[in-house]
């Protein structure tokens, strides 16, 4: 009899690469999805859709009781939002919602695993002398990062739970429309940068984090948490420069003012309906020094061999968004 898992989040970007490799590893997956997502892109694939309302434990603990799901993996969150108040609500009380009732529930779980972000740690200075350690002396630099942060807290305090927390670095690949503005931008011939200041950044390939996702519901570890990245750093040029050279394109580099940029994000906060792609939250994000991290433990503990660099896996992604008219 197959593992059954659920899945949260799965009709986005990350989600759709953990259904993935959940029905590769031979798991039933349940997908999670909310009613008015889309799932097109899902439904070719052997799972069953569920609709579970995070935000009523009540309700949670009479789904999971339902299905006796044997693992969670939680990946539902939102990226953008105009409010503290919002990232916290989704991102770290929905979240105390699924594992609290998965408690109660009294199915048999084997691991709940959480992914988190880095921006939960935060980033660390320019000249640091290593890379950011996992969990140690968090420093979150936006309200997303602290949402995630509060979630983590959350888990650690619900006693019983057999929890595992990933926290992934910038994630890129297929479907992911975030860094994709970046690519569109250049394809146009543009090459925008925030500020001048140096940067270090890591990245890590979304089919490696779900590589990770799965290792660490297998793994014989819990009550632990790991950064994610493919462990390499690159400077601020590096994303830019290995998209030209894929697509053999030419473009124009420039440098925004920061006071400028500051001003664009204000105004789009105060005339969006919704939550803007370019918000005051998300600069701190974009402009942080160093977002290098260690995944020393996390290769120790789980086994973890990142398969792609930054330009084996933008070959993959660019590839992707060409045969798809992305691009």
């Amino acid at each position: 009899m197959k593992p059954r898992i659920l899945i949260t989040g799965a009709s986005g970007f990350v989600g759709y690469h953990l259904v993935e490799a959940a029905l590769e590893a031979g798991m039933e997956v349940h997908a999670a999805v909310r009613a008015s997502s889309s799932i097109d892109h899902l439904k070719h694939l052997d799972v069953q859709f569920v609709s579970p309302d995070l935000s009523n434990k009540d309700k949670l603990r009479e789904l999971l009781a339902q299905h006796q799901y044997d693992y969670i993996l939680h990946g539902a969150g939102i990226t953008k939002a105009r409010t503290a108040d919002e990232y916290n609500r989704v991102n770290a009380v929905y979240t105390q919602n699924l594992a609290a009732a998965a408690l109660e529930a009294g199915i048999p779980l084997k691991k709940f695993v959480f992914i988190s972000s880095l921006a939960s740690m935060g980033p660390i200075a320019y000249n640091a002398g290593g890379a950011c350690p996992d969990g140690v002396n968090p420093a979150p630099v936006t309200q997303y990062g602290r949402s995630k942060l509060l979630a983590e807290q959350y888990l650690q305090a619900l006693p019983g739970l057999p929890w595992v927390i990933l926290r992934p670095t910038a994630v890129y690949g297929p479907r992911e429309r975030d860094l994709f503005v970046l690519f569109r931008t250049l394809k146009r011939g543009l090459e925008p940068y925030m500020g001048r200041n140096p940067q270090w950044l890591s990245f890590v390939y979304v089919k490696d984090l779900a590589k990770a996702a799965i290792l660490a519901l297998t793994k014989p570890v819990k009550g632990t948490g790991y950064n994610i990245s493919d462990g390499n750093i690159y400077d601020r040029y590096a994303l830019a420069n290995i998209t030209k050279q894929i697509l053999q394109l030419r473009t124009f580099r420039f440098y925004m003012p920061l006071s400028v940029i500051k001003l664009v994000a204000a105004i789009s906060e105060a005339m969006s309906k919704g939550a803007p792609l370019l918000n005051k939250d998300k600069i701190f994000e974009l402009t942080a020094e160093n977002w290098n991290c260690n995944i020393d433990q996390l290769k120790i503990d789980l086994g973890y061999q990142p398969a792609y660099d930054l330009e084996k896996g933008m070959k993959e992604t660019l590839e992707w968004y060409t045969v798809n008219k992305w691009l």
